[in-house]
């Protein structure tokens, strides 16, 4: 058993110098992981905004110029959740890489793009449904003390907000972990694509395919831990 397993993992990492394909998938893996994560929560903030300040004009039955800017916007957004929620992002990805941004020649860059647009419109949700928690009290408070929409909304709602969402934009962040498997389709080398790659040249598709599958999980469970600890951080501080 122990000499299956050391040659399963000669042949699979030290022949040929194949850890090399697994460390490049690796590297790209948790890039566009990061920046699509960056991405999603920049747009997922703006939208939500957009929503909640246009949300406002409407029940103050504001009929401003601005008003009517955020009317438009608030529409702009919606049709672009919509359509990002209602189509695959396998699609999503190969439309960007092939009509949008076709002949770019950086195609980690292009996949960053695409899954951080999808990612954004379901941070979007999160986070309205997180600003949607906080009492509205709070946001009175800001207006009372001066402060503007966007101010209030910044300062004061958004911060009590992230408590409720933290637990949901984890998991956001771990979908968009394991979606990353699919950027081989435009032929970019992630970590499922190098296990794929080695598998065809090795023959032996058990040893790869269960280590990179280890590598994911090792990645979700410490992503999870780490945001269960800030979180037990944050409810310590709520308490003191």
């Amino acid at each position: 058993m122990f000499e299956s397993l050391k040659q399963g993992f000669i042949k699979t990492f030290i022949r040929d110098n194949r850890y090399k394909v697994f460390l490049e998938g690796f590297k790209n893996t948790m890039i566009i992981t990061i920046v699509a994560a960056l991405i999603g929560i920049v747009l997922g903030v703006i939208v939500s905004f957009v929503h909640s300040l246009a949300e406002n004009a409407r029940d103050k039955h504001q009929d401003s110029f601005g008003a009517k800017c955020l009317m438009v916007l608030d529409k702009i957004c919606a049709a672009y959740v919509a359509v990002v929620r209602g189509t695959p992002l396998a699609i999503q990805l190969m439309i960007m890489t092939f009509i949008v941004m076709s002949g770019f020649p950086n195609k980690v860059l292009v996949c960053c793009i695409a899954f951080g647009i999808n990612s954004g419109a379901y941070v979007s949700e999160v986070i309205r449904g997180g600003i949607g928690s906080v009492d509205y009290g709070q946001t009175e408070a800001g207006r009372s003390l001066g402060l503007s929409q966007i101010g209030t909304l910044r300062l004061i709602v958004l911060p009590q907000a992230i408590k409720n969402i933290l637990p949901a934009l984890c998991n956001e962040a771990i979908a968009v972990l394991k979606e990353t498997s699919i950027v081989g389709m435009v032929a970019v080398v992630d970590l499922t694509r190098a296990g794929d790659l080695v598998r065809s040249r090795t023959m032996s598709p058990y040893f790869t395919l269960i280590s990179v599958a280890i590598v994911y999980f090792v990645l979700v469970f410490g992503l999870s831990k780490a945001v269960q600890r800030f979180e037990r951080r944050l409810a310590k501080s709520d308490r003191n």
